[in-house]
């Protein structure tokens, strides 16, 4: 009797046939997974490097041609536009007041400028009060003392009374005021504004009736009827604030203009209030070149020590009026009285101004 195979017999493994002696080994391709790269990925990885260190470098460079939000904005006025440093021009434009911040503000930025080696004060400005006045000439020293810039100054159309105050910022230093051939200046003096309008209300029936604790205390009120002996007596007390600031101007300009330091009548006068002309002041001493901003640039590039080919003279704006700045009425557009009652009482202060106009102090009391 037979035995019948398995139906699902195991096939018996098939045994590889071995290699004869001369027989080559067959090659084994090994595929390898692809990169995000592809095969220049090294080259990719290299070039990333090197663009994002040059954009990081490129920021550094140019990030002072950009200026923070609300600040004085920075532009661009001559010499070459690629020098990183620079020449900072600070304007001081119209009437010069309190409560006016953008020269301060441009000051401010100047001092934040590790870039900036020199400085041009551009003044062109009638004067201002007493104080505003020299308020910006200690800061204005302040700053070029701190950073030890050099400074020149450049007149404009007018720079007379506070805005010549201003310019003895230079202190003692030699050929740094220039004036254009048409610039008035010089009107170095004080007064105090004064009117009585005491006969005009009386021939209304309107008498001033204001309650006071002493008499002085309503000094330079324009509805007070005073007779000779009280009008003498104020205007002596008047007379003395005058002659102090007086004092003071004149010292200030014994610091910037040291030949008159050492002359005292040529200072006297000078110092009578009198608006000179370009040439005029040249040959008194007042100005020390005829010359346009331009030539002003230029020696203050020469102060610096450096070429004005390497240097930059970039100049402020203000910045621009934003929606918030609307909404909360910061942008008020100027009036003849001010926008509420304290700029009203303000302007009815008495005020000691270095200032050259004929204009009541209440008109001329106008911010630039």
């Amino acid at each position: 009797m037979s035995t019948l195979p398995p139906s699902n017999p195991t096939p018996a493994p098939m045994s590889q046939p071995e290699p004869t002696p001369n027989q080559t080994p067959q090659p084994q391709i090994v595929m390898q997974q692809a990169t995000a790269f592809g095969r220049y990925g090294k080259f990719l990885l290299i070039l990333l490097g090197f663009s994002v260190m040059t954009i990081i470098g490129l920021t550094s460079s140019y990030q002072s041609y950009f200026s923070p939000p609300g600040a004085p904005q920075e532009r661009y006025h001559s010499l070459s536009k690629e020098a990183d440093k620079k020449i900072a021009i600070v304007s001081i434009v119209g009437t010069i007041m309190e409560g006016n911040d953008f020269v301060k503000n441009q000051l401010d930025r100047v001092r934040k400028d590790d870039d900036v080696v020199a400085l041009v004060l551009r003044i062109d400005s009638p004067g201002g009060t007493v104080t505003a006045s020299d308020y910006l000439l200690h800061h204005v020293r302040k700053l070029c003392k701190d950073r030890e810039l050099p400074l020149v100054v450049s007149m404009g159309s007018i720079c007379a009374s506070g805005g010549y105050y201003i310019a003895m910022a230079v202190d003692n230093a030699e050929d740094v005021i220039f004036a254009e051939p048409s610039t008035w200046t010089g009107s170095i003096g004080v007064v105090i504004p004064r009117y009585d309008l005491s006969g005009l209300l009386a021939s209304h029936d309107i008498k001033d009736d204001s309650i006071a604790s002493h008499k002085y205390k309503l000094m330079g009120s324009p509805t007070r009827s005073l007779n000779d002996e009280e009008r003498a007596e104020e205007r002596k007390l008047f007379q003395d604030l005058v002659d102090e600031s007086f004092g003071r101007f004149k010292d200030i300009v014994r610091s910037g203009r040291p030949e008159f330091a050492k002359d005292d009548a040529a200072l006297d006068a000078i110092a009578t209030g009198q608006i000179f002309t370009a040439g005029q002041a040249l040959k008194k001493g007042l100005v020390d070149k005829i010359g346009f901003i331009e030539d002003a640039v230029q020696r203050a590039a020469e102060l610096a020590q450096r070429d004005p080919d390497t240097l930059r003279c970039i100049k402020y704006e203000e910045p621009p009026v934003t929606l918030g700045n609307l909404l909360t009425s910061q942008a008020t557009p100027p009036t003849l009285l001010g926008s509420d009652l304290r700029s009203f009482l303000n302007l009815t202060a008495p005020r000691a101004y270095y200032l050259c106009t004929w204009l009541p102090s209440i008109l001329s009391n106008s911010k630039p």
